[in-house]
């Protein structure tokens, strides 16, 4: 048994892959504040240290957006998506298949308990009792079940990090639906007060005709610019309503569910201050689906040694202990009991191919376990690149829209005035109000590009997941 015990198990042992990484971000080290003399938010991998520990085990990043019904709603769908349930028995299906590689090492024993009759040919049938247990044991002699229960744990690892995976999506998921919501509400506000806008400006374009002072020319075109806003609304109104319906679903609720709580007019949230960055290689430890492409990979090279396990020979010990007579009675007798013990050793001779073939198979897949895991490295680095570039230019744009929108306005203004004036004529006043309403409108919609920016950074940061969650 001490022999049997020191043997190595066959097959590769695992390794875990280094890639080739870059020393700091194509992007900078870390994203300038959005808001004047605002400090950098000290934390790893964007995720600050100041958002609170998330039930789920999270980093709560979305609380920097300090927006309570924002927190409220990521609160709901990490406690009952569907989809995350679906993830938490897939990892309970992992935990199980672990228990039965753990098992494999254990012996295994059955309880029997039977009768036998049996007759000559001419003659008085007899029967005969037994009452017993069987036992039998798989020494692990070349790791093929050592390898088996190595894959498992990887799998189970594999799985839990696929929960952390789904649990970081579906906060981004959350948080991006309802910073739409919010989008939304903006855009029918900006097109509510610029209909307003032009409905005085018709008001005072009809006084004007009534006085003789512009033609009938003015008020048409006047009333084309109002219905040309109203015509935006129900468009607006509808993709309002869907993306609430879309936040209800992602909470694990009814499409409607979340119209009374989501009625109210809300600013969008402001892009919280930038975190400052960790360099690549912590981010990668940080990405849920990097550590499960990782974990994968380990369990296909411990796959690898069982398929090459099963090519050795295999040492099995039996044995019996139970009671046989010929009478129920006779089965308490002492002389009744009987034992036996038994070893066998077998070994494939022959099969065609069909062991090495095997381990040819689980090799291939190792190797596309490779090849996945470092496809999601370079995905994992691009989309955080991706998102420093997006979170940078979205604050660029939202300075330069800010700037276009006070400039609009004030020409509006300017425009209406000099048009009560009579000093030009009303194609100006058109004019202006439409690059008030599209300005405003491109505003907004930079104000939750900002916001947006941020939460994809976050979440191709890791979403505030780590390896010690699992």
């Amino acid at each position: 048994m001490m022999l049997m015990a020191g043997c190595a198990a066959v097959g590769p042992n695992y390794v875990p892959p280094r890639p080739e990484l870059p020393a700091a971000w194509a992007q900078g080290g870390a994203v300038s504040p959005a808001v004047p003399g605002a400090s950098a938010v000290a934390g790893g991998a964007g995720v600050a240290a100041a958002a609170a520990v998330h039930p789920s085990g999270l980093r709560a990043w979305w609380s920097l957006f300090r927006d309570p019904l924002l927190d409220a709603l990521v609160d709901e769908t990490l406690a009952r998506s569907p989809d995350l349930r679906v993830a938490a028995a897939r990892l309970e299906q992992a935990r199980a298949q672990r228990g039965i590689a753990q098992a494999g090492f254990l012996p295994s024993a059955s309880a029997r308990a039977g009768t036998r009759e049996s007759a000559a040919r001419g003659g008085d049938s007899t029967a005969s009792y037994s009452l017993g247990v069987d036992a039998s044991w798989e020494i692990d002699l070349f790791g093929g079940l050592r390898r088996a229960l190595e894959a498992a744990d990887a799998d189970l690892q594999a799985s839990a990090a696929s929960l952390g995976s789904v649990q970081v999506s579906l906060a981004a998921e959350a948080a991006l639906a309802y910073l739409e919501v919010r989008l939304l509400q903006a855009r029918l506000d900006v097109a509510a007060r610029n209909l307003a806008s032009q409905e005085e400006t018709l008001q005072l374009t009809d006084w004007r005709a009534q006085a003789g002072l512009v033609g009938s020319l003015d008020v048409e075109q006047a009333r084309a610019g109002v219905e040309q806003v109203r015509a935006q609304l129900p468009a607006l109104r509808s993709a309002l309503g869907q993306a609430r319906h879309r936040l209800s679903v992602l909470t694990g609720q009814q499409p409607a569910a979340l119209d009374d709580r989501l009625s109210a007019v809300a600013p969008i949230p402001a892009a919280p201050v930038a975190a400052a960055l960790s360099i690549p290689a912590e981010v990668l430890a940080q990405r849920p689906d990097v550590h499960a492409a990782e974990r994968a990979l380990a369990a296909e090279t411990a796959r690898v040694g069982q398929a090459e396990a099963a090519r050795y020979p295999g040492l099995s010990l039996g044995g019996s202990i139970g009671l046989e007579a010929l009478t129920l009675g006779g089965l308490t007798a002492g002389g009744a009991t009987v034992r036996s013990i038994a070893a066998s050793l077998a070994a494939t001779v022959f099969d065609g191919g069909r062991l090495r073939r095997q381990v040819e198979i689980r090799s291939a897949v190792q190797a596309q376990a490779l090849a996945s895991y470092e496809a999601t490295v370079l995905a994992a680095l691009e989309e955080v690149e991706n998102a420093l570039l997006a979170v940078r230019s979205a604050r660029e744009r939202q300075t330069a829209l800010a700037a276009a929108a006070e400039a609009a306005r004030n020409a509006a203004l300017l425009a209406r005035q000099r048009y009560a004036s009579g000093l030009i004529d009303f194609q100006a006043v058109l004019d202006s109000a439409r690059t008030v309403l599209s300005a405003e409108d491109s505003l907004v919609s930079g104000e939750a590009e900002a916001a947006t920016s941020m939460v994809r950074l976050y979440k191709a940061l890791g979403g505030g997941w780590t390896a010690a969650q699992q």
